[in-house]
């Protein structure tokens, strides 16, 4: 079976709906909204790019028949419901040219649509340009992978020019940048190397979804790297660590979300956009298209009823949403030295009194 194929599968077989430490952001209650719903925008800014709703189609296939199939239909239902979408990794369009209608579809089926293409860290800047290139891709992700490569059999065991890879990319391309994690997290020290070198738009990308660790152990003949199956940072931690960099940097939102409410969540945390694959991925290949635009057009609906619920008119300001956390979130908390008071009684000083 082709890799990306078993990547699906695998991805497919092990989906199910788990606690994650989205479950210990616990909001603080607003009894007097003060806004009704009528006066709420979803909109967001990214990329340079202003978007209709805080949420869009993440990274998740291609390189195949398979794959062209569902890329295909990823592309439909992101056309309908008016989101942005990312493919997967093209890398396999770059060696093999006949596999590259799987990433070209996405453009023919919505030819007016926001995308961008992904490639891995080991890349330089030409297959950069050329990812780029293969569907008029409005920006890049560069991925980093490196647990998955180190359990994944056939995987990368070279690491040391990733960092002056994606610098020269971010200094060279013509289209924006976005570096991503697959699933493991980030810490403020890593997103610090990032800046450092010029990055502007980071996806923390949290455990707490895929295991990419999971699926390349399975694919593994004797399956003995179980243990890192679970490995990484959540979302909800890699939003804190991010919270605690001088914010010069846009911030990206995904790895094991699984409704709008933690849609909602990632936002409060300070996530300008969140991105979505395996509860797209599994709702679609379980349900069909018709189904998983029905789902995410709820989403769209809950979002704005979320946003009323906490009396807040635009995405930005939900920043100033009061919560506390529970649990090895909070436990993180202490240890890395973030202040969770102040996430307690944000907001305090805007809420009017009449006397």
């Amino acid at each position: 079976m082709n890799r990306k194929d078993e990547h699906v599968s695998l991805a497919k077989a092990f989906h199910k709906e788990k606690t994650n430490d989205f479950d210990a952001v616990r909001l603080i209650h607003t009894p007097l909204p003060q806004i009704d719903v009528k006066d709420v925008s979803l909109k967001t800014e990214i990329l340079n790019h202003e978007e209709n709703f805080p949420f869009f189609i993440n990274a998740m296939t291609g390189g195949s028949k398979k794959s062209l199939q569902i890329n295909h239909d990823l592309a439909l239902i992101a056309k309908e419901c008016q989101l942005m979408m990312a493919t997967g990794s093209v890398t396999a369009a770059l060696k093999d040219e006949s596999v590259s209608d799987s990433f070209k579809i996405v453009r023919q089926i919505n030819p007016a649509g926001f995308f961008l293409a992904n490639i891995g860290a080991h890349n330089a800047l030409e297959n950069a340009q050329r990812a780029v290139e293969l569907f008029g891709a409005n920006a890049l992700q560069i991925h980093l992978n490196a647990p998955q490569e180190l359990v994944m059999p056939e995987g990368d065991r070279t690491f040391s020019d990733w960092l002056d890879n994606i610098a020269e990319i971010v200094a060279k391309l013509q289209v924006p940048v976005i570096v991503k994690e697959v699933g493991f997290g980030m810490t403020r020290e890593a997103m610090l190397q990032l800046i450092s070198v010029g990055v502007q738009t980071i996806d923390v990308s949290g455990q707490g979804g895929t295991s990419f660790t999971q699926i390349e152990n399975a694919r593994r003949p004797k399956r003995e790297m179980a243990y890192l199956s679970e490995f990484g940072q959540s979302t909800v931690i890699s939003l804190l660590e991010a919270a605690q960099v001088t914010r010069s940097f846009e911030v990206i939102a995904s790895g094991g979300i699984r409704n709008a409410f933690d849609i909602f969540k990632s936002l409060i945390l300070g996530a300008d956009t969140v991105g979505i694959s395996a509860t797209i991925l599994n709702q679609l290949l379980s349900h069909g298209v018709e189904d998983t635009i029905e789902m995410i057009q709820n989403w769209q609906e809950d979002l704005a009823l979320l946003y009323t619920m906490v009396g807040k008119k635009n995405t930005h300001s939900l920043e100033t949403v009061p919560l506390i956390f529970t649990d090895e979130v909070w436990q993180w908390c202490q240890a890395r030295g973030i202040d969770v008071r102040k996430y307690a009684s944000r907001g305090q000083n805007e809420i009017p009194l009449r006397f």
